[in-house]
């Protein structure tokens, strides 16, 4: 059997997430079904994580296997993105190891958030925009906190089937770009919801409404009620997945 990897990007906006669901379109569902119209066989494929409904992603990897070799994988990606909506763009489909695992032999994932203040026509489904003054500096210097803990479980969706809360952040920060804030954090793993969690308890800490040292004391509850709110998740996107190299290291490719 031959593993391949899919390199994809969409727009969230109309999907219901990442994962099938019985009550509406999702990403992997179109990749799926374009899969196996053009293979002419049932292809299911398997994603490096589930981003929620309305969340985009400039980068998502997903493997499949095949039977046979694909000498054309150029040309795969081709007739996959004729048949895929607009929404979804395949970049490239690479050959993997046979054992290779697009969720689980993730070394990191980068997600970015992005808030604006200023009301602009052309981009408010993409970025979150907060009205009044916020503190950036004050927020980033928050964001080495994060540093100092392995248990998000007060930045975790309830109720979800995962076996541990612990994940390591690698990165986390604010950066301006023109009129936009962005927020770029790095992990070997996240929670569902925990990126929109730590964003919305952040901005607290623009608003005044949190301290540094009350931001340690929220991550120490392992309280989902003591975080702040989630913010939306139209403003959010997965950006880099990481792998690594042995994964793609493929006799005869």
């Amino acid at each position: 059997m031959n593993r391949y990897f899919i390199y994809l990007g969409y727009n969230g906006k109309k999907f219901c997430g990442w994962q099938i669901q019985p009550n509406g379109m999702t990403v992997q569902q179109c990749i799926e079904e374009a899969l196996t119209t053009l293979l002419r066989q049932p292809i299911s494929i398997v994603g490096a994580g589930r981003t929620d409904a309305g969340v985009h992603a400039r980068l998502m990897v997903a493997h499949f296997d095949w039977h046979e070799p694909i000498t054309d994988l150029p040309f795969l990606s081709e007739k996959l993105n004729r048949l895929l909506p607009k929404d979804i763009a395949v970049y490239r489909i690479v050959s993997v190891r046979s054992d290779a695992h697009a969720r689980f032999d993730a070394t990191s994932r980068t997600y970015q958030y992005y808030v604006t203040q200023r009301k602009d026509p052309f981009n408010h489904e993409l970025v979150y925009r907060i009205p009044g003054k916020l503190d950036f500096d004050a927020m980033n210097q928050a964001c080495p906190v994060l540093f100092d803990y392995i248990d998000f479980t007060s930045f975790s969706k309830l109720h979800t089937d995962v076996k541990t809360n612990n994940c390591r952040i690698i990165q986390a920060g604010w950066k301006q770009e023109g009129d936009t804030w962005v927020f770029t954090i790095q992990a070997d793993r996240f929670l569902r919801n925990m990126v929109r969690a730590i964003v919305g308890t952040l901005l607290e800490i623009g608003r005044g409404k949190l301290t540094i040292d009350g931001f340690r004391k929220v991550i120490e509850a392992k309280d989902r009620g003591k975080a702040g709110t989630s913010v939306p998740g139209h403003a959010l996107y997965l950006v880099n997945v990481t792998y690594p190299e042995e994964i793609f290291m493929v006799e005869n490719n």
